[in-house]
């Protein structure tokens, strides 16, 4: 299963800028409804598109691998 770490990535960029950032700053910047980021933080085997997971990795400035993780055993 394919699992998303959005809430390690915005705890590590709130960090790094150090302000805070809500998800609904997220959903400004990348143009994902709030409604589609809660359903990739909450719903296991979320299918994503790839310009949603395109618009996450330029808005954290990552990597596809720092965003998705394999996970063997869910």
């Amino acid at each position: 299963m394919i699992r998303f770490r959005l809430t390690e990535l915005l705890s590590e960029k709130a960090f790094r800028e150090g302000r805070r950032i809500e998800w609904q700053d997220v959903a400004q910047a990348t143009g994902i409804h709030k409604a589609t980021l809660s359903r990739m933080l909450n719903i296991r085997g979320y299918n994503a598109s790839i310009s949603s997971v395109d618009s996450l990795c330029r808005f954290f400035g990552c990597q596809v691998g720092d965003l998705l993780v394999y996970v063997l055993n869910p």
